[in-house]
């Protein structure tokens, strides 16, 4: 028995895809990047000196990275089940709601967390859910956006990761001021972004493909994607995970940095005024390298201008400690992240291996988002105690990201 085609379902878009379309996408991200970043900026360091003030940074680095394990195995799974889900709701859509809500369940948790087990639960609720709607918001670009629009939504996408940290980062610390209050504001925002785009945008119902249908015995094989057999997928997947591992290591420990090695006198102040300049200047990258990728096709250009530039954003915090450094380092990090996710996602669904598997294979990508957060806590909690402290965790940062732009080169199907 073989399922009956769905025209468009499996087929390269070739429409472009309209504002109001773009608008709830951008949305939806927004909400989820800020049920994110907004708990790794301020609520969990925050929190994690509340409960045990001598080992925060221990405590921090523990909840993030154990978090950051679930969300990289729940992004290929819930990616893997969408492609195979038939429902009149759709594929994809059923599971980023339900990915929106696990994610607010787990950041209600964190509100009421008496100690750092509970803790650790709740935040492994919340990058479970949302680790699973990034998957399923992450396909929609290949399922609906056409090759030659893709940079310029890539862009958005980047923006709105910018945007939901920027905006968390108000959220928390100037409009909800408590921290119960902050995780409760976070999960409100999360439901309604990714509510309105489920509600006010389609789907597909089925997979329009002639193959057999597996209903729910997923295959736990298929998440292995050869490096031998898709090398272009191998060397996205590496550029990816070593620029967000160079981002990580450079971003996770900016409260503590600004309060242990600037002595700023009001830390969370100081990080929200980081995160504006950052936000301001990923925004301008985003806007404008989207546009001009898009119109030359090519991709690897950009790649490589925006590693080197947030490698000199980390290089000047290696050299100086100082607020006026930290002032120069954040729009210098803000406009080669806003530059590479302009061609980040044009480039990873380019080198897709196959059009049936598009939200596993995506989702086996966003582990490359998901892995730094197991990495970076964990490692930079050593290199600050063992290897150079803040100095040596931003010389860790710019290799990274310079490695990264190295392994672009090796993507060969994409200009």
């Amino acid at each position: 028995m073989t399922e009956t085609r769905t025209p468009g379902a499996l087929d390269e878009p070739t429409v472009p895809v309209r504002a109001g379309w773009i608008s709830l996408l951008f949305g939806a991200n927004v909400g989820l990047w800020l049920g994110i970043y907004a708990p790794i900026q301020v609520l969990l360091p925050e929190q994690a000196e509340h409960l045990d003030a001598a080992n925060k940074e221990l405590v921090f680095g523990i909840v993030t990275g154990v978090g950051a394990v679930v969300a990289l195995l729940t992004n290929p799974l819930v990616g893997l089940a969408s492609d195979r889900t038939r429902s009149r709701f759709g594929r994809r859509h059923p599971w980023t709601f339900a990915g929106a809500v696990c994610g607010a369940l787990g950041l209600v948790v964190l509100a009421l967390a008496p100690n750092v087990v509970v803790m650790v639960a709740g935040w492994c609720l919340v990058q479970a859910g949302l680790g699973g709607m990034l998957a399923t918001l992450t396909s929609a670009v290949p399922d609906r956006v056409p090759v030659d629009q893709r940079a310029r939504i890539g862009g958005l996408v980047g923006i709105s990761q910018m945007l939901g940290t920027v905006l968390g980062a108000v959220l928390v610390t100037v409009l909800v001021t408590s921290l119960p209050g902050g995780y409760l504001a976070c999960a409100v925002v999360v439901v309604l972004g990714a509510g309105a785009f489920v509600l006010r945008t389609k789907d597909h119902t089925a997979v329009a493909s002639g193959r057999p249908s597996t209903g729910w015995r997923v295959d736990l094989r298929g998440l292995w994607v050869s490096p031998r057999r898709h090398p272009d997928f191998a060397w996205a997947w590496g550029c990816h995970f070593l620029i967000n591992l160079g981002n990580a290591l450079g971003t996770f420990f900016l409260l503590f940095f600004l309060a242990d090695a600037v002595h700023y006198p009001d830390p969370d102040t100081g990080l929200l005024i980081m995160m504006g300049l950052y936000g301001v200047a990923l925004v301008i990258g985003g806007l404008v390298v989207g546009p001009l990728s898009d119109r030359s096709g090519r991709r690897k250009p950009f790649v490589l201008g925006a590693a080197v530039v947030m490698a000199a954003a980390a290089v000047v915090l290696v050299l100086w400690q100082t607020w006026p450094a930290a002032l120069a380092a954040s729009p210098l990090l803000g406009i080669g992240f806003g530059a590479y996710w302009a061609v980040a996602l044009a480039i990873l669904t380019e080198v897709l291996p196959a059009a049936q598997d598009r939200a596993k294979d995506l989702g086996v990508i966003n582990i490359a988002n998901a892995l730094p957060q197991v990495i970076a806590p964990l490692a930079a909690t050593v290199i600050l105690a063992e290897l150079g402290g803040y100095p040596g965790l931003f010389t860790a940062s710019a290799v990274a990201t310079l490695a990264a732009g190295a392994s672009v080169l090796g993507v060969r199907s994409v200009r």
